[in-house]
């Protein structure tokens, strides 16, 4: 019997050992003192460093403008597309005439009128060079089609073609001009910087040119061409301004749609200058008065420096990563 006795307690301390090695075995496995179950989740495991997240997609928003203006009338707004938030200068409900920047709203006020029918070809020809070439003649030849007149209203209202901007646009500070011998021009048209930006979201958004022409006239203003150098007398290029403040990463995320309004006037001497781009993301109007001996270029490049100055992040600006402590769980 005593052989078997012996080889009982044998197997019994063997039993015993294996029980007490696995806890061992188990603590050395999870990297600690066994206080981990089997989630991985135990003492002393590190939690990796967090990742950068990437940037945002560059955008224009609301910042700090600062512009050395030397001129009669200086102003900007700000519209974030995807709220209807308008920001700016702090007198951006004031007014300037809106010269050829508002032959963009003829084109379109014109163009829906038209619903799913065809201009005639020489109207359309005249509404594209009136957006591409800011060319005074086929603006003229649309506004008539439009249903415009440059007889003044009474009292002074705006013309049908103007009021139809104002209803469908949501404008608040536009008016007809007030220039003796240029009453019912639309070129005199007073506008605010704030109902500028109005103005482009809604031709953005459709509104203006409806469902058929909405596209169309986007693709106009994202091709206008010319420098400033190329001017004539009735039309000019007027590729310049906000467009040459923007960024490539701005660029690059689709076209930037603009008109751009100046005319150096002989009532006053000034160079009445105004800039409008619009994006999927964003409408901008820059709008000002100066001297007519600092010349076009001078009021282009205020318009690039405001956008250059509105573009958020700005370029070469840190990234910055959440702060998290590294350690235990």
């Amino acid at each position: 019997m005593r052989p078997r006795v012996t080889m009982v307690l044998a197997i019994v301390a063997v039993l015993i050992g294996g029980v007490m090695l696995v806890p061992a075995a188990y603590a050395k496995l999870s990297g600690g003192d066994g206080g981990g179950g089997l989630g991985g989740v135990g003492g002393g495991q590190q939690v990796p460093a967090p990742s950068p997240t990437a940037p945002p997609p560059p955008t224009l928003a609301d910042a700090p403008v600062s512009v050395n203006f030397k001129g009669e009338f200086f102003s900007w707004a700000l519209m974030d597309r995807s709220t209807g938030t308008i920001t700016g200068a702090n007198n951006m409900n004031r007014t300037s005439s809106t010269e050829s920047m508002l032959k963009t709203w003829i084109v379109s006020d014109y163009l829906r009128q038209l619903g799913d029918k065809e201009p005639t070809a020489a109207l359309k020809k005249a509404a594209s060079v009136a957006i591409r070439d800011s060319n005074d003649d086929g603006a003229n030849a649309v506004y008539r089609a439009a249903g415009g007149s440059y007889k003044p209203q009474p009292g002074n209202k705006l013309n049908p073609v103007l009021q139809r901007a104002v209803k469908i646009c949501g404008l608040t500070d536009t008016r007809a001009g007030t220039v003796p011998g240029y009453l019912g021009w639309w070129s005199f048209t007073q506008m605010s910087p704030r109902d500028a930006v109005r103005l482009g979201d809604c031709i953005a958004d459709g509104k203006a040119a409806g469902p058929k022409w909405t596209k169309w006239v986007l693709n106009e203003m994202a091709n206008v061409r010319g420098s400033i150098k190329s001017q004539q007398l009735k039309s000019g290029g007027g590729k310049w301004g906000i467009v040459d403040g923007l960024p490539a990463s701005i660029k690059a995320q689709g076209p930037v749609h603009i008109k751009n309004g100046w005319t150096q006037l002989v009532y006053d001497n000034n160079w009445h200058v105004n800039c409008l781009a619009v994006t999927d993301r964003w409408s901008l109007a820059v709008m000002m008065r100066y001297p007519g001996s600092a010349g076009l270029s001078y009021g282009s490049k205020v318009c690039a420096s405001v956008a250059t100055q509105l573009v958020t992040p700005q370029p070469g600006a840190a990234l910055k990563v959440p702060q998290q402590p590294v350690g235990k769980l």
